[in-house]
């Protein structure tokens, strides 16, 4: 099988990213410093952030209003909501989320994340790993984000001293090591001096690694989508039936993950029905081949029943379906969720009615133990949960595919967005390695 020819890692690429830390770490401030000093600051945002900055009575403008754009942030000073920012440089082009670092704001961070390639964990060099940023960390695991970077925020506080950097560095390594991340990236910084975010800094002469924008313009991102299993969510059934395309039937979506060529033999799912894949069609044209995450139209040799929620995947790695879902969640509604509860599954463009079963644990991420049976999940809490669909549905493991392996839970009475699930095991396989090879009894902390 012949791969896909992606883009370098260059000027075309972008970049999701991330940030995340406790209140008052900096985040902000880094973000600001960031736009600042790459030149992605426009003439009359900067005009009134200084602005903003005088009537607070601050002399230097303060950078993090560039991203603190609520009236309740600027007022205390805080994030709140996640705030979306697009810049580019010559290398690269970004699309970074700001999220808040309060605890009750730890479902923003789900969201900001959910989508990111890359997060950004800061840490106040005085203050160390904290309980927040044991959660910034866990959280990034269980969303399977590949890339971390750990930085060690206001340096000059501590006057740039290597060992405080080492220390905390090594901490954190340790611990989201143990979670399963794949690469930790350790910079220390001073957002408000500017050091080592887009400019190396000339205190911290120790310090031989990338600034924060050299690893953020050089962490490889792009990757073969060959090398995952072709997923085909169908959103929109396409019949002209017009004299110019009177037997024309489409299926119209955005690939999700892998490869689809034309000769492809397909699996539909849930139904199971199986055909071949006898054209697609890309902005209008004709194509061989197409690959995630286009938007495309795929049309079968088979007239078969498909419609909006159904899944086209090759026949070779078609997913299995199941009406049983065991996933791991991050709840993110004010109200509780309980077992017994009636809910919609919102998977791709599928969406099933469902039931919370049962909740075996809750994950306590100060020590990555497991409360068991807890009963009902608040906002901002992680843990298991077993769901029961009216309908089956193809997940994949959200460890295989982030795209087909999440899914969200629905309030049937008012739409709200009540939890975000990740379907399989809840961490990397290193982690419940790791944890099992240190446990005296052979017992793995997996909940």
């Amino acid at each position: 099988m012949s791969t896909i020819n992606t883009v370098d890692a260059g000027a075309t690429s972008l970049l999701r990213f991330a940030t995340a830390g406790s209140v008052d770490d900096g985040k902000s401030t880094l973000v600001g410093r960031l736009l600042h000093d790459s030149k992605s600051v426009l003439a009359d945002q900067l005009e009134a952030v200084e602005h903003a900055s005088r009537n607070r009575g601050q002399e230097a403008p303060d950078l993090a209003l560039l991203t603190d754009g609520l009236r309740a942030e600027r007022e205390q000073g805080i994030t709140i909501d996640v705030a979306y920012r697009y810049f580019a440089t010559p290398r690269r082009r970004f699309i970074l989320a700001d999220t808040p670092g309060h605890v009750q704001y730890t479902r923003n961070m789900v969201t900001g994340a959910s989508t990111a390639e890359l997060a950004v964990v800061l840490v106040d060099a005085r203050n160390g790993v904290v309980e927040q940023t044991r959660r910034h960390a866990a959280v990034a695991a269980l969303l399977r984000v590949p890339h971390v970077v750990l930085a060690v925020n206001k340096m000059d506080l501590v006057d740039y001293a290597e060992p405080v950097f080492a220390a905390i560095a090594e901490e954190f390594t340790t611990y989201a090591a143990s979670l399963g991340v794949p690469e930790i990236t350790a910079i220390p910084i001073s957002a408000l001096a500017g050091d080592n975010v887009v400019t190396a800094s000339a205190h911290m002469d120790w310090y031989g690694g990338p600034t924060v924008l050299e690893h953020l313009e050089t962490v490889p991102v792009v990757t073969d989508p060959s090398d995952d299993p072709g997923r085909f969510p169908v959103q929109y059934v396409i019949r002209p039936q017009t004299a110019e395309h009177p037997d024309y039937r489409g299926y119209a979506g955005q690939i999700a993950s892998g490869v689809l060529r034309v000769g492809d033999a397909v699996t539909v799912l849930p139904s199971g029905r199986t055909s071949t894949i006898e054209a697609i069609d890309a902005l209008g044209q004709a194509v061989d081949v197409a690959w995630a995450p286009q938007s495309v139209t795929v049309r079968l040799t088979d007239d078969l029943d498909i419609s909006r929620g159904d899944l086209i995947a090759p026949t070779a790695t078609a997913p299995s379906v199941s009406q049983d879902i065991e996933a791991t969640i991050c709840h993110v509604a004010d109200r509780p969720l309980t077992v017994g509860q009636r809910v919609l599954l919102k998977h791709t463009t599928r969406t099933v009615k469902a039931i919370v079963k049962d909740i075996p644990s809750r994950l306590t991420l100060d020590d990555l133990s497991q409360h068991p049976a807890p009963g009902e999940l608040v906002a901002n809490d992680i843990g298991r949960i077993v769901v029961r669909t009216a309908e089956p549905l193809a997940l994949d493991a959200y460890a295989d595919s982030r795209r087909t392996g999440s899914f969200l839970l629905i309030d049937p009475a008012d739409g709200t967005t009540l939890t975000a699930g990740m379907a399989g095991t809840a961490f990397a396989e290193a982690a419940a390695d790791a944890a099992q090879a240190d446990a005296a009894d052979d017992e793995e902390w997996d909940f």
